[in-house]
């Protein structure tokens, strides 16, 4: 896992993704900072995180969609799948590639909090709370892009189906306020991603919430490696 974790890492900072994601994610949640703490007088972060998880629905997918689909592209997936290393190792080491892009890319929250603190008192137990959420949010999301990935060798595709989907599991939130039926919008609900999201933005530490993030990228990422385990013996 560690040798694919560290191709993986060089392979972002040697071609462009790494610095275009970073510089695109980097401009968004500054600006959104300028305007609603700097400018609007702030010291809540809650209004940039929120940003960041709607950035991330966008750029995760962008992230992620080369990560298998160019193997299979490039018609290196072969030599990938007969290395010494298993299909967990091989899955795994592509998923903590991207989730340290991710963490590099969020961990800006913090020098926020820095700043604003030279004006007033920053509330750091809720910005760590929002840091945790946000964490768990993309490495859920980072799961599915990787599934995703590894069903096409297309990475335009990759990226587009990857940004449905997520937005599909930010909009359960809307489908849930329109249906009826109590029980059917209960477990809407319970699947929403944004609504898991937003108690941490409160302040609100939910043991559940945290495992349904875990569990969605612990799902994924077998998932990943299912379709890994049946290319291998086709």
């Amino acid at each position: 896992m560690g040798a694919i974790y560290r191709r993986e890492i060089g392979a972002f900072f040697t071609s462009s993704i790494a610095y275009v994601f970073l510089c695109v994610f980097y401009l968004i949640c500054d600006f959104f900072f300028i305007m609603d703490n700097l400018a609007g007088g702030s010291a809540d972060l809650a209004g940039v995180f929120s940003t960041m998880f709607i950035v991330s629905i966008f750029l995760i997918p962008l992230l992620t969609m080369r990560l298998f689909s160019e193997e299979k592209k490039q018609k290196t997936e072969q030599g990938l799948l007969t290395a010494p290393v298993s299909l967990t190792g091989i899955v795994l080491g592509k998923y903590f590639a991207a989730l340290t892009m991710y963490v590099i890319a969020v961990s800006i929250a913090f020098v926020y909090g820095l700043i604003l603190s030279l004006f007033g008192t920053v509330a750091w137990m809720t910005v760590l709370s929002n840091y945790l959420a946000i964490l768990l949010v993309g490495g859920a999301f980072i799961a599915v892009g990787l599934f995703i990935s590894s069903l096409t060798e297309n990475q335009v595709a990759a990226a587009a189906a990857g940004i449905i989907c997520l937005l599909m599991f930010f909009l359960v939130d809307t489908l849930a306020a329109r249906v009826s039926i109590s029980w059917l919008q209960t477990a809407l609900y319970g699947l929403s991603f944004y609504t898991r999201y937003y108690a941490f933005t409160c302040g609100i530490f939910d043991i559940s919430s945290v495992l349904f993030f875990i569990s969605t990228a612990v799902l994924f990422n077998f998932f990943t490696v299912r379709v890994f385990e049946k290319r291998r013996w086709s």
